[in-house]
């Protein structure tokens, strides 16, 4: 199946969840990064940090350009950093940049999202139109082969775990559901080392959310994909 990675916020960890997942899963796994604000010039081209930590996961041997094919110099909001350069991002666009055909041949691929599930596009639209359109794509590339069609994208929420997180929890459950996907697991991550009763707030999030709770990743002195990985199980 393929997952699509979203957070409570900027900074709630899902570069590290995502290649933790990565590095979890077994058989043909790639991970994408669509949009990415915040890259670096290389002799290559533009270069992302979070890119290169989900490639660093993979073992299919994708282009560079396959795995962030929207990059943009500034860390800044994507749509105003496009908006710079006189692109212009509509969630067809988007899609039609990110889709790679290995996202349906891996037998595990996800896809990290920028920022929150609802990243502004401009013009109105947002990050998240761009997955409804890609379950559509998937589920009439299934009614043309003769399959019945399903829930083809996953959603994985990342919990940054802090104050104020509940709320953000349940909001973009809420955005989710409206918009008609599964959420298919959820991540408790700690990015604040000093918020108080964590287990007080897990236990309302378990009762609260929906999707199987994937785990609980503490704040981590080395956070890196192996490290986060021990605290997650994947989802089924």
């Amino acid at each position: 199946m393929l997952y699509f990675v979203t957070g409570t916020d900027t900074d709630s960890g899902k570069t590290l969840i995502s290649a933790a997942l990565l590095a979890k899963a077994q058989g043909d796994k790639c991970g994408f990064k669509p949009i990415a604000s915040g890259c670096v010039p290389t002799d290559a081209g533009l270069r992302n940090s979070d890119a290169l930590m989900l490639i660093a996961q993979s073992n299919m041997d994708l282009p560079y350009s396959a795995i962030n094919p929207i990059c943009f110099e500034p860390a800044i909001a994507p749509h105003i950093a496009a908006k710079q350069v006189n692109q212009i991002l509509t969630a067809q666009t988007v899609l039609d940049a990110m889709y790679h055909p290995a996202m349906q041949q891996a037998d595990f691929a996800l896809i990290e999202g920028a920022g929150g599930w609802r990243l502004p596009l401009g013009n109105g639209e947002f990050l998240s139109d761009t997955v409804k359109l890609l379950q559509a794509k998937l589920q009439k590339s299934r009614l043309i082969q003769g399959q019945l069609a399903a829930a083809n994208v996953g959603v994985i929420l990342v919990v940054g775990m802090k104050l104020g997180c509940l709320n953000h929890a349940l909001l973009t459950q809420e955005a989710v559901l409206a918009d008609g996907l599964t959420i298919a697991g959820w991540v408790a991550n700690q990015v604040d080392i000093e918020m108080a009763f964590i287990d007080d707030n897990l236990n309302s999030l378990q009762q609260m959310m929906q999707g199987p709770f994937l785990g609980y990743v503490p704040h981590l002195k080395a956070a890196t994909a192996d490290n986060a990985a021990a605290y997650l199980q994947l989802p089924k």
